[in-house]
């Protein structure tokens, strides 16, 4: 509407590297039709255009033509929608993809065309040296440290490429300590819920949230992904997400739900923040001003800064930054073949190739869709790798959580993949972290087992692996948001009859009087009930209760529970659960009365 030129240019590229993205990486990444939902009927031509400006720009790059649904057919498409006072909608296409597994491709093709590929690579210095034609000191290499063992080196370059994100300013003050900083880094908040939240295939969009944000609720990995926030933030290796952003998040969902789904803080399984580095231009007249493309800059001494940018164009920002090095070095290259040459994964991958996995190592039909989508044609060397389950079906796979298709032999190919700590593995080349933190958490035993094997860890350091990894989730994927939500703090808001309806539920346990229930109490009452668990889950199921960690569970602490449940902040308790299935099945053993009223045989 501004008739911006920049603007045109910007998404004209990022339509046409999405198309090449799709290509190039088709197991990774695939079109999702997203919806905007209308409530005000001015809406509906207004953004219609809007939509269909972005088709004509895109071309013969479009995926699919966006197209108007009437109020039935969107409630159809998005059940879950908030009925009142909608008018309809309009749904368009975009790209979706798994972000962590395609910038592992991107790493893996590189290195199979002869790419040296380093991880926990950390650059302490810069290195320099005088040119003899100009006497001016020139950018010559890197002082590295190895994160993992503390060994520094150096490295050599005729060139060097300063590509990281939201830490720009900080290796481009190691080149020139009085560089201005262009790099304002911004943090986004993204929540995941269960899959039950949005439909498989169709997400949705509000591009004009109370506070003027975008928020976006898309089907993800079989889960659904909401966010994001966008707040100024300091750069940090641990970004940490907040409470207040994510319940913001949830509020903007519920605006959009329909009342009859009821948006809860417990169904939140993991929440993460990123940090964008959003850039200025230095060459800009307006240096306080967002750069929305990305910016390549050449300092006095030969540094080449590549910052800002978005995941989309990530191609061309490197054909623009090798261009930029290429003349500024006098390097010997030619042109960028990069336009449709396939990542790793994607040349011999099809949308049936799970089914050559199932038939061909018996793995089941879940496990298989999720590794030809996870490693595409790599696939049949993660499936050569996979143990025998000893059961009749399915014959190979084991799982590392049951509710999850991830499987063992995802961790021995996963350090192939140069994985090196637990982190890596639960969020880095499986997502299991970032899909519900408290089943990243059952799987990480099995997976520092199974590292440490592989890796020859001993005890301390498997110790210190599993350690490290809980407080990444803890505090990086929002288990500490989600552990707060019950506290030994919490308040007891409930009604004088829940009161009493949850204590006698209490007292069938607690059959002693004794005002805590203990691992006996709950056994007692399964065996009661022909119901058999194992003491170590019968043990996990009570500590997420045990505020006070004292082995037992208290009735003011199952009342806490109880009343942070019927708030939302909690759900999916295993205790609540297990406890409500057990007093309705000993209610159903009371005897029923069988004498006829009026004294006959």
């Amino acid at each position: 509407m501004k008739l911006d030129i920049e603007q045109y240019r910007m998404v004209k590229e990022a339509l046409h590297e999405r198309a090449n993205l799709l290509e190039i990486a088709p197991h990774l990444s695939a079109p999702l039709p997203i919806m905007l939902p209308i409530y005000k009927w001015w809406q509906l031509p207004y953004y219609w255009v809007g939509i269909k400006l972005y088709d004509l720009v895109a071309g013969s790059n479009c995926l699919k033509s966006s197209y108007v649904l009437s109020k039935s057919r969107a409630l159809e498409h998005f059940p879950m929608l908030q009925k009142d006072k909608l008018v309809g909608a309009i749904v368009y296409y975009d790209g979706q993809h798994n972000d962590a597994r395609m910038n592992l491709a991107i790493a893996l093709t590189a290195a199979r065309y002869g790419a040296a590929t380093a991880n926990y690579m950390e650059v302490v210095s810069l290195l320099k040296k005088t040119d003899p034609q100009t006497g001016k000191e020139r950018v010559s290499g890197a002082r590295c440290k190895d994160v993992l063992t503390g060994q520094e080196f150096d490295v050599r370059a005729k060139c060097v490429i300063n590509a990281t994100g939201p830490f720009t300013d900080t290796v481009r003050r190691m080149d020139d300590k009085d560089a201005t900083a262009i790099c304002q880094p911004s943090a986004g908040v993204h929540i995941v819920m269960p899959g039950y939240y949005s439909p498989e295939s169709m997400g949705l969009l509000d591009p004009a949230t109370s506070d003027g944000r975008v928020i976006f609720f898309l089907p993800w990995q079989k889960m659904t992904i909401a966010g994001t926030t966008d707040t100024p933030t300091d750069v940090t290796n641990h970004p940490i997400p907040s409470e207040e952003d994510i319940n913001f998040i949830l509020n903007e969902v519920r605006n959009y739900l329909s009342s009859d789904v009821e948006v809860r803080r417990g169904d939140v399984l993991a929440a993460w923040s990123g940090i964008r580095p959003l850039v200025t231009d230095p060459k800009s007249a307006d240096t306080q001003s967002i750069s929305r493309n990305h910016v390549v800059d050449i300092s006095e001494s030969g540094l080449i800064t590549i910052a800002g940018g978005k995941w989309t164009t990530y191609r061309s920002m490197a054909e623009d930054t090798i261009n930029a090095a290429v003349k500024a070095h006098n390097l010997n290259a030619g042109p960028s073949r990069t336009v449709g040459l396939f990542l790793q994964g994607g040349k011999d991958w099809s949308p049936t190739l799970y089914i050559r996995l199932v038939q061909d190592y018996g793995l089941e039909s879940e496990v298989a869709q999720h590794l030809a989508a996870t490693y595409g044609d790599k696939a049949f060397e993660v499936a050569k790798m996979a143990s025998v389950t000893g059961k009749r079906w399915p014959i190979v796979g084991v799982r590392l959580v049951s509710e999850f298709p991830y499987i063992e032999a995802e961790v021995k190919y996963g350090i192939k993949e140069y994985a090196c700590t637990a982190v890596d593995m639960i969020s880095r080349r499986t997502r299991l972290a970032f899909l519900n933190v408290q089943a990243a958490e059952e799987a990480l035993p099995r997976i520092v087992e199974l590292m440490g094997r592989e890796l020859n860890w001993n005890d301390s350091k498997k110790e210190e692996e599993l350690e490290t990894a809980r407080k990444f989730l803890y505090y990086e994927m929002g288990y500490k948001s989600r552990s707060e939500q019950l506290t030994d703090r919490s308040e007891i808001s409930l009604l004088p009859s829940d009161i009493d309806r949850y204590k006698k539920r209490f007292h069938k346990f607690d059959a002693d009087q004794k005002g805590f229930i203990t691992i006996v109490d709950v056994q007692r009452v399964l065996e009661s009930i022909n119901v058999q668990m194992d003491e170590n889950t019968l043990h996990e199921i009570l500590n997420e209760v045990d505020l006070n960690k004292n082995g037992q569970v208290e009735l003011n602490e199952f009342l806490q529970l109880m009343s942070a449940i019927q708030k939302g902040r909690v759900s999916g308790s295993r205790l609540a659960i297990l406890m409500k299935t057990a007093e309705e099945n000993l209610d159903r053993r009371v005897p029923i009365p069988v004498d006829r009223s009026c004294g006959g045989l």
